[in-house]
């Protein structure tokens, strides 16, 4: 059964020209030209994956992902002309799973899709919960609990935090963590890897200089403590 996709984008051409290259590469497509649009679709059916404009009428794209994400799981590649690093930052706090930025290549966009698309079928058929120390980081729930409270993380923080608690006392060298979020349709920049880990220690409580949870291997890559917490 073809995938379904989700274009959300106020300019006609474009919509048209995703449809026309998705089509030929197997894809169902649907679109809408706004955010509030785009939830009328989505109440038709489900999809597997939306690509989403930002700069739209009525509900743009950072509004949209934020009202998406309070109920929904279904992955978003952000598509669009802002390329300032707050607008990615922000498009990934939001819960973007990648982020494109126009003018794009149409196989490169492909592969970037697919590469969302595997790793949202592989989330399906892993254990759900894993647990180091207090924490414990429910797949089911896309959520982190410390202690039982839960703290809620974007798509690319919650995968950087999953693969490190993979691996307990262990150091996860930085290049291979860049090349693994690349595999998976993130952004693998050191300086994009910095700000995530970044946030996942603000979000988790932790203390740079004194860290229970992630530690900085200088010059190496992250260690996640085997008694986190």
């Amino acid at each position: 059964m073809a995938r379904k996709i989700l274009v959300v984008d106020d300019t006609k051409n474009m919509q048209a020209m995703l449809r026309d290259f998705l089509e030929t590469q197997d894809f169902a497509v649907v679109a809408a030209s706004d955010g509030v649009e785009a939830f009328n679709v989505l109440r038709n059916g489900p999809v597997d994956l939306i690509l989403l404009d930002i700069m739209m009428p009525n509900m743009d794209g950072f509004q949209f992902i934020t009202q998406l994400k309070r109920s929904s799981n279904i992955p978003v590649i952000m598509v669009t002309a802002r390329q300032q690093e707050s607008d990615i930052v922000r498009g990934f706090e939001l819960g973007a799973d990648d982020y494109v930025v126009k003018p794009f290549r149409f196989r490169e966009l492909l592969m970037r899709m697919r590469a969302v698309l595997r790793r949202s079928a592989a989330a399906s058929e892993e254990p759900d919960d894993l647990v180091v120390g207090r924490l414990t980081l429910s797949r089911a729930a896309h959520k982190v609990f410390k202690a039982g409270q839960p703290i809620d993380f974007t798509p690319l923080e919650f995968f950087v935090l999953e693969t490190l608690m993979r691996s307990p006392g262990q150091v996860v060298k930085r290049a291979d963590l860049s090349i693994r979020l690349i595999e998976n349709g993130f952004s693998g920049s050191e300086a994009t890897l910095k700000i995530h880990v970044r946030n996942i220690r603000l979000k988790l409580g932790d203390d740079l200089n004194r860290p229970v949870y992630i530690e900085t291997v200088f010059g190496i890559g992250y260690r996640f403590l085997e008694n986190a917490g």
